[in-house]
C-alpha cells in the first residue's frame, strides 16, 4: 500500500484503513494541535526519530489496557500497602515529558524530540494532554504522559526515579481513569512490561467502536 504523504496547509488524514500491514499511514503534515487532535481521534499517531520526516501510524490491531483490568503483581500489592504511594494529575506536564524523553535517551534511545515537547506542552495547555506523577514518602517516584480526549487515554511514554515509580504511576492512574469512567488506555505498540501490567490486542473494528463512543461523551480533560 501507498504511504500518503501530507502538507502543512491542509489538516487531514486518509482512512485508518489505508495503513500498511506495519501500521504506517502517512508521512509529513505538522504537529499543530488541531492535526494532532484530528489524528488521535482516528485512532492515529505521530512517531518518529529526531531528524525524519513526521510519520503517521495506525496499526490495524490495536494494544490495550481496559482500566479495570490493569494487573497488580502480588510484589506490587505488598509494595502499594507497605509505602502508600500517591499520585498527582498535572504537577508539571513539562517536566515529567522531559524526564521520559531523558531516562529514554539514556536507556535505548528516544523520539521525543524538541519538536515533540513542544507541541504536547501545546496540546497539554489547549486542555487535550496530562501528566502523572507518583510519589512515595514525598519523593517523586516516577510518572507517565499521554492524550486525553473524551473518554479515551492515549498513552504516550512513563518514566521511573525509583524501583517500581511507572508500575505504581499506571496503577494508580488506572484507579483514577476507573473512577472517571474512562474506557481504555491506548498503548499503541506491544511491550512485554504492559502486556504483563494486563495489555492485550483487541480487533480494529473494537478499538474503532470505543474510541468513537469514548471522543464523544466529553470534550477536554
Amino acid at each position: 500500500m501507498p504511504v500518503y504523504l501530507l502538507n502543512k496547509k491542509e489538516i487531514y488524514f486518509p482512512s485508518p484503513l489505508f495503513a500498511r500491514p506495519d501500521g504506517l499511514l502517512a508521512v509529513g503534515g505538522d504537529l499543530s494541535v488541531n492535526r494532532l487532535l484530528l489524528a488521535y481521534k482516528n485512532g492515529i499517531f505521530p512517531w518518529y526519530s529526531p531528524g525524519e520526516e513526521i510519520m503517521w501510524w495506525c496499526p490495524s490491531k490495536r494494544f490495550v489496557i481496559f482500566p479495570n483490568e490493569i494487573h497488580i503483581s502480588h510484589s506490587m500489592k505488598k509494595y502499594i500497602k507497605k509505602y502508600q504511594p500517591s499520585i498527582k494529575i498535572n504537577r508539571d506536564f513539562a517536566d515529567t515529558m522531559h524526564r521520559c524523553r531523558i531516562k529514554r535517551e539514556f536507556n535505548e534511545g528516544t523520539w521525543i524530540s524538541d519538536e515533540m515537547e513542544d507541541a504536547y506542552y501545546n496540546l497539554h495547555k489547549a486542555g487535550y494532554a496530562l501528566s502523572v506523577e507518583a510519589f512515595e514518602a514525598g519523593e517523586l517516584a516516577g510518572g507517565l504522559y499521554g492524550v486525553c480526549i473524551g473518554r479515551c487515554f492515549f498513552g504516550e511514554s512513563m518514566f521511573s526515579e525509583k524501583e517500581n515509580g511507572s508500575k505504581t504511576a499506571l496503577i494508580l492512574f488506572s484507579k483514577w481513569l476507573c473512577s472517571n469512567q474512562y474506557l481504555f488506555i491506548d498503548c499503541q505498540f506491544h511491550t512485554e512490561h504492559l502486556e504483563s501490567m494486563g495489555g492485550r490486542y483487541i480487533s480494529w473494528e473494537k478499538y474503532d467502536k470505543i474510541l468513537q463512543n469514548g471522543i464523544k461523551d466529553r470534550d477536554k480533560i
